[in-house]
């Protein structure tokens, strides 16, 4: 029997096992007390130990954080918590799901015994529970870790039931099985990739969320790239995007890809708030707001509501986001609306609540756009700030400029065979009170704004981030 490609990936999945490391124990100081020695107890839980600076999560930013802080003095004792296994990278993701050649598990998950042994710092493999920022505690499901500095750089978590408040528990976690959402590191990339890889025929329905969410352009580039796979593979289908909006992040050069690329096969829809999912029949439903034509007294568009539901083969439900809960249990002060990031001490990392606390990554309220490459630029500046401060100097952004050009640079595989990106570079500026960012789409010599030298720079910044960090 002659098998084709698609046969193949239906029955060619691939298998990860990761070894359980409780804890991966760096060159810290003699400061520190090893968890293993430790037998002091605090209300009843072992104190396992205290360090200088604890680093909540283990993602790029607080890995990046972590490997400055010892780069610039490798004295300091710095312990990362981190409740993972493994590392796994979101960005470039998307581009597994897309089958694209050279790719597989193993090019985006990484070992955190490598970079704790070139670094020095040192790693507790646990979930964080609770902080008591008082007593300057972090407490773990392992015991309790005491810091002088804690760095918060936990990343993001679902709200499922805030987006779905009449959904029982049970139907969440359903739904958490069956219409993963992606976004958060973990088996939710391998679900999802084995659901594609097991469709026949149909169509891939993705949800966009509402508000502040990790990586604006994700969903847009998981569109893309499941298209480049349906494509390859001969799966007659569409790609249908449910948008609670009608913003795209990079809309104009995702469009041109869409138009030029995918002939019609990615459809996007405005203004689809989600009421039900039937995973076991594969139905979602939704009222969409369809402009009927005409103004009111105020020349605003009147808008319809209308009830729809679509069959899909594959759903990738991506549910609002908000801060992960580690930021609650610290109890700094937070921004007004449904994600809540932290609030920032000016043009700082130094949280406004706690001269102690910092933060990095997602959960930073400055006005930067959250991908991968902006984790590292802030954590960078983290670093900068703690080491300032411990050598007792007051510390500012580069005062020489209040811009940094391209401080972010975010980009997007849409194309495979030839394989092609498009790119968004952000400007970041301050004046004192907060750092913000301008962004900008840029186009190629041929006027077009996707091009396979940026699918090349795409693979050269994955590439060049992973080395830094892991090596």
């Amino acid at each position: 029997m002659n098998m084709n490609r698609r046969d193949a990936l239906k029955i060619g999945a691939v298998g990860v096992a990761a070894a359980a490391v409780t804890t991966l124990t760096g060159c810290n100081n003699a400061a520190a007390t090893p968890a293993a020695a430790a037998a002091a107890t605090t209300t009843g839980k072992k104190v396992l130990g205290k360090h200088q600076i604890v680093v909540i999560g283990g993602g790029f930013g607080g890995l990046t954080v972590a490997k400055g802080l010892k780069k610039k003095d490798s004295k300091l004792d710095v312990l990362v918590i981190e409740k993972n296994d493994t590392f796994m990278s979101c960005p470039f993701s998307n581009a597994y799901l897309g089958k694209l050649e050279g790719l597989n598990l193993g090019t985006f998950i990484f070992d955190y015994a490598q970079p704790v042994s070139a670094h020095g710092y040192g790693m507790l493999k646990s979930e964080v529970v609770g902080i008591d920022r008082a007593a300057k505690e972090v407490h773990t499901a392992h015991g309790i870790v005491q810091y002088e500095i804690l760095v918060l750089s936990p990343g993001i978590d679902y709200d499922y039931e805030n987006q779905f408040p009449t959904f029982s528990k049970e139907k969440i976690a359903d739904l958490k099985r069956n219409a993963p959402g992606a976004l958060i590191p973990g088996s939710e990339h391998v679900a999802l990739d084995r659901m594609l890889k097991g469709m026949d025929d149909g169509d891939v329905v993705i949800t966009v969320p509402s508000g502040k969410f990790r990586c604006p352009p994700a969903p847009f580039e998981r569109a893309s790239m499941i298209a480049a796979f349906m494509k390859k593979e001969d799966i007659s289908g569409k790609v249908i995007i449910l948008n609670p909006g009608k913003d795209i992040a990079k809309g104009a050069a995702f469009k041109e890809a869409w138009k030029e690329l995918y002939n019609g096969n990615v459809v996007h829809m405005d203004f689809c708030k989600i009421d039900d999912v039937d995973t076991k029949g594969k139905t979602i439903s939704f009222t969409q707001k369809i402009p009927t034509g005409k103004k009111d007294a105020d020349g605003f568009e009147i808008m319809k509501e209308e009830k729809k539901s679509h069959k899909y083969a594959v759903l990738n439900l991506i549910p609002n986001n908000k801060a992960n809960g580690v930021v609650a249990m610290s109890g700094v002060e937070t921004t007004k609306d449904s994600f809540g990031k932290v609030l920032m001490n000016g043009c700082s990392f130094q949280t406004k609540t706690d001269k102690d606390i910092y933060a990095v990554g997602d959960v930073v309220g400055h006005g930067i756009p959250p991908s991968g490459q902006t984790a590292v630029w802030a954590g960078n500046q983290c670093v900068d700030e703690i080491i300032n401060r411990l050598q007792g100097k007051a510390y500012e952004l580069p005062v020489k400029t209040t811009t940094v050009n391209a401080g972010n640079v975010c980009y997007s595989m849409v194309g495979d065979k030839p394989e092609e990106a498009i790119m968004v570079t952000h400007d970041f500026s301050w004046t004192g009170a907060v750092i913000t960012g301008k962004g900008n789409v840029p186009k190629g010599p041929d006027g077009k704004f996707r091009s396979s030298a940026t699918a090349k720079a795409t693979h050269d910044w994955y590439r060049g981030v992973m080395a830094d960090l892991f090596s």
